[in-house]
């Protein structure tokens, strides 16, 4: 992609030598003899790169770089100096300037600074992409609902994002898209270029989740050969994201209230206090206030946890939300899988709207893919629905899930590994026993389906 620079200098020759070396670079260049002129032509152009010398009449360089990163503070703008002015180069750096170079240069070194800071656009540029993608996936807006209380429940958290330091914690049973809030709520804030970084703390024993959330020095425990940041430092200026948090052990809820109240923390092994700024979401399934009262959680913590609570309801208590969901996940599935399915007829639409959906959205999700991938394209019929779904009263007893404020959520009993071995051959027979297929269709390598078909056998 060809860049535009901008070259300011109050040397005529300077100019165009400058101007035709990097014009047969592929560079387009504009030029300018003054530092206002400079101004007015990078407020009229608008070039990627700017190339300003610092001595130039009545207003300097150090001046215009001043007014160009007031205007546009991710510009990217290498000075040029001789070498008795090196000191004021340093102070250009220190506002912001990518880069200097001491007259006389070759045309050679110019250019290959003008490469590298080229390379550090396209790499916002692609930053600023990923952002917006992001931004367009996890927007508020794309959430399906119908339901009153959930459009309300999202101006809520429309509210909450824009305050990016309040900690806000995210309530409500697996399967309901504690995880999609928490990463729309970051991208609807004004850090969503700053890094989201995201950790499940009912994945890891107490010792490595300590570790994966502060870090640890050299020497720390037996393994710990070099540093290592932890999720708090690589996050800086972001968000973390802490799933389950009612897993974490009483020492590691100490540590994370230290950030929350001092915002600072030391690495496991460390003696020096590191400050961050990090905005923290996190999310539970249990009851946070039943943990307190049992002393499993820190009432200080939960607290300041709490700030902004919000609870997502289960899918069973929005049955209005079911259909538009599963409309809009054969859209995404009919892209997914190559498919061409039309919709739902309405002996189908209807079991689906009166089914209770004990494991909310994702449940939902995976049977839309389960029946998309074993049925003949067109409408979906009741006859193609899991049975579950077609009788109800063949479905898992439950228990009522005590985070609900209704207290009507219900948990399946049903053993995980019998619900895997049943979807995999299912998924097999849908692809007329194509591993590697099935292996893509379920996100796993060949390898590990092989594995997992040969303990169904065993």
């Amino acid at each position: 992609m060809p860049y535009s620079v901008l070259v300011v200098d109050d040397e005529a020759l300077t100019l165009r030598t400058i101007g035709r070396g990097l014009s047969a670079e592929g560079f387009e260049v504009f030029t300018a003899e003054s530092g206002e002129e400079g101004l007015k032509v990078f407020n009229e152009e608008k070039p990627d790169l700017i190339l300003l010398d610092i001595v130039l009449p009545r207003m300097d360089g150090v001046e215009v770089l001043r007014q160009i990163k007031a205007a546009a503070p991710a510009s990217i703008v290498v000075m040029m100096s001789a070498y008795h002015m090196v000191d004021r180069a340093v102070e250009a750096m220190k506002l912001g300037a990518y880069d200097y170079l001491i007259k006389p240069f070759h045309l050679a070194d110019l250019t290959a600074t003008l490469q590298r800071a080229s390379e550090m656009l396209a790499l916002r540029v692609r930053l600023r992409d990923t952002v917006e993608t992001a931004k367009g996936q996890y927007d508020f807006g794309r959430v399906v609902t119908k339901n009153a209380a959930m459009r309300e429940l999202l101006e809520v958290v429309r509210k909450a994002a824009e305050s990016d330091h309040t900690t806000i914690l995210i309530q409500g049973e697996s399967g309901t898209g504690k995880g999609v809030f928490a990463r729309a709520i970051h991208y609807a804030s004004p850090r969503a270029s700053q890094p989201l970084l995201e950790l499940n703390c009912a994945t890891l024993p107490d010792a490595l989740l300590e570790s994966e959330l502060f870090g640890f020095e050299p020497g720390a425990f037996t393994d710990a050969r070099r540093r290592k940041e932890g999720l708090l430092e690589r996050a800086h200026g972001g968000t973390l994201f802490l799933d389950e948090i009612g897993n974490m052990s009483a020492s590691v809820q100490a540590k994370l209230l230290r950030v929350l109240e001092e915002g600072t923390f030391m690495r496991l092994g460390g003696t020096r206090s590191i400050k961050v700024d990090v905005r923290l979401v996190t999310a539970t399934n249990t009851n946070l206030k039943e943990a307190v009262a049992d002393g499993r959680f820190r009432e200080d913590l939960f607290y300041r946890l709490n700030v902004v609570p919000i609870f997502i309801p289960p899918l069973r208590e929005r049955p209005e939300d079911v259909l538009p969901l599963a409309l809009e996940l054969v859209r995404w599935f009919n892209h997914e899988l190559k498919k061409n399915f039309l919709g739902f007829t309405p002996q189908a639409a209807e079991l689906l709207e009166r089914y209770q959906w004990p494991g909310n959205i994702r449940e939902l999700k995976n049977v839309i893919e389960r029946t998309m991938i074993l049925s003949p394209e067109g409408d979906i019929d009741a006859v193609n629905l899991p049975e579950e779904i077609r009788k109800p009263e063949s479905a898992p007893k439950t228990e009522p899930f005590p985070g609900n404020r209704n207290g009507s959520a219900k948990l399946p009993f049903v053993s995980l590994r019998e619900l895997e071995d049943n979807y995999i051959q299912e998924v097999l027979a849908g692809t007329g026993n194509n591993k590697t297929q099935a292996a893509k269709i379920l996100g796993i390598h060949p390898t590990s389906l092989m594995r997992k078909l040969k303990k169904e056998s065993a």
